[in-house]
């Protein structure tokens, strides 16, 4: 038998401490789902919190696909995922564990004067904190700073060091959104409110829901180069619907919810929403 490559021997190794694991790609994104999984045809897995359990054997769902199973880590299908992947992803919440993904130096800086020590692990450009316990998952807490636990999955980049510390309520704080009726609206913050100041061109709904849903399945199909095709997905949006006043709430999420499928956070898709506004003059 040839030997394992690099991903799958330190993913076997992480699976056999009861950390679930997966396979990433370039661009630090999972594989895309099967042909029978995509847009959660099969009905979805049951840790998803939809409908059905899926029985694909492929490495599909993102996070949810993270498991401690030798036998599935070395199954054909999954083989033939290691020898493409480039890095080693885990589940944190399945593990027990949450990861404070502090991005850049200022948001280390603040973590070290605000969070309890716990253990850390060098990242590129910041420092991932894990803690033991979970947590909901949420991108883009305060600047800087997103938070993976369940639902979520976190890059392995090493055993790091310091002593892994009990997860805080001033982390669990961070995820719990305050209601605020004076908090603006998606669409007012992204810069859609009033419309165009007249009737909208469109003719019929259907329009603008094919437009989305075809938006939605290019972001999804994207292999490589996500950051880009996200944005370009958003400046034809934009550039189609963005100035008559028909975009919506739910239109936007939808949009923002199959980029961060991909791997993107929150605050990527709202810089990128705003480029692209930017880039219409709007």
């Amino acid at each position: 038998m040839s030997a394992h490559p690099e991903p799958l021997r330190t993913a076997l190794t992480l699976a056999a401490t009861g950390v679930p694991v997966l396979p990433l790609r370039h661009g630090k994104v999972p594989f895309g789902n099967c042909h029978r999984c995509a847009n959660n045809a099969c009905g979805g897995r049951p840790n998803m919190k939809s409908a059905g359990p899926c029985r694909c054997p492929g490495v599909c769902h993102a996070w949810a696909a993270a498991t401690t199973d030798p036998a599935v880590l070395v199954s054909p299908v999954w083989t033939a995922a290691w020898k493409r992947a480039v890095s080693v992803a885990y589940h944190p919440g399945g593990a027990g564990l949450t990861v404070v993904d502090l991005d850049d130096t200022e948001a280390v800086a603040w973590a070290r004067e605000t969070l309890p020590a716990t253990r850390a692990v060098p990242t590129t450009r910041g420092e991932h904190w894990i803690y033991r316990g979970t947590m909901t998952s949420r991108n883009a807490v305060r600047p800087g700073v997103d938070i993976k636990s369940t639902m979520a999955y976190a890059r392995y980049l090493g055993p790091g060091t310091g002593t892994m510390a009990d997860l805080p309520d001033v982390v669990r704080a961070l995820a719990v959104k305050a209601p605020s009726p004076a908090r603006p609206t998606p669409r007012a913050a992204l810069g859609l409110t009033g419309g165009g100041g007249g009737a909208c061109p469109h003719r019929t709904p259907t329009y603008l829901e094919r437009g989305i849903a075809m938006a939605e399945q290019q972001i999804t199909a994207a292999r490589a180069g996500i950051h880009a095709t996200v944005y370009r997905t958003f400046l034809a949006v934009l550039s189609r619907h963005g100035r008559c006043g028909c975009l919506t709430d739910t239109h936007i999420t939808r949009l923002f919810t199959a980029a961060q499928a991909k791997g993107e956070t929150l605050r990527h898709c709202a810089d990128a929403w705003t480029n692209a506004r930017t880039t219409l003059g709007m």
